[in-house]
């Protein structure tokens, strides 16, 4: 799957499709293994106290955002069947927060063992969130996170070699990617916080079955629903899971990366 994504570099798409401050300075444009990106957590969870230095008794306190639930998202159609979708006031206060791109378990022994595992740690397939040891403790507490993207890069093998392509949307405004975060601390007291993002099957997308290696499954990003994002980050681990479905291929576009433009490492 994808390890190279580009970051968003015009600071007021982070005001007006996530509702967040950009950060300051601007990240690098290519995002690959071990760069620094940036995540969106809510402040007001339990999970993101430790990582934001703040009291967990504190996030009790902060007052409850109300979010309007898009019709299409699980939280609106979770109401049982003859009853009103009720959209119930979510306690989610977004913040962006500086991490590296590929998972640093909290388990590792050393800096040097974490930068290595997160090289092919970027890419935490749905399957393996419960199973796998380097993200399953991060999904079972809570640890999810939206990463800004404007979008992710894939290999088109068809042409019988990669071709690098690059997967936007179709209005190019920017896309929220599903992601799990962790939080390592050294005995020097040395502090790593990186993530990855979620992937999930696109054998049956209309686009995305195109691309990745014969014989392999497809796979891609899982994508959120921007009426979603509040409710993603605030959601039961129970219930987290249904948010995590393939984009619409209507509102996707491929674009072959341009010859003689420097193209990022190939980690995985």
């Amino acid at each position: 799957m994808s390890s190279f994504h580009l970051s968003l570099h015009d600071a007021e798409l982070y005001r007006q499709a996530f509702r967040v401050d950009a950060p300051e300075p601007l990240p690098e444009r290519h995002i690959t293994p071990r760069k620094l990106g940036y995540i969106i957590v809510n402040a007001a969870a339990d999970a993101s106290a430790v990582l934001l230095g703040r009291d967990p008794a504190v996030a009790e306190e902060l007052p409850a955002v109300p979010v309007e639930a898009a019709a299409d998202t699980p939280v609106a159609a979770a109401a049982p069947e003859g009853k009103p979708k009720e959209s119930a006031p979510l306690t989610v206060e977004r913040v962006l927060v500086p991490a590296q791109f590929g998972l640093v378990p909290h388990w590792v022994k050393s800096a040097s063992d974490g930068r290595l595992r997160a090289l092919k740690l970027v890419n935490a397939k749905i399957d393996n969130l419960t199973t796998g040891t380097a993200f399953r403790d991060a999904w079972l507490n809570g640890q999810r996170c939206i990463v800004p993207i404007q979008s992710f890069q894939v290999d088109d093998m068809r042409p019988g070699k990669a071709l690098p392509t690059r997967i936007t949307r179709v209005d190019n405004q920017p896309m929220g990617a599903a992601g799990v975060w962790a939080r390592w601390v050294g005995e020097d007291g040395e502090i790593i916080t990186s993530y990855a993002l979620i992937t999930i099957n696109a054998n049956a997308h209309a686009l995305m079955n195109r691309y990745g290696h014969h014989g392999n499954d497809k796979a891609m990003p899982a994508i959120l629903n921007e009426g979603a994002y509040d409710a993603w980050l605030q959601a039961k681990v129970s219930k987290a899971k249904e948010f995590l479905r393939p984009y619409p291929a209507e509102k996707l576009r491929a674009n072959p990366v341009e010859k003689g433009r420097k193209q990022p490492p190939s980690f995985l």
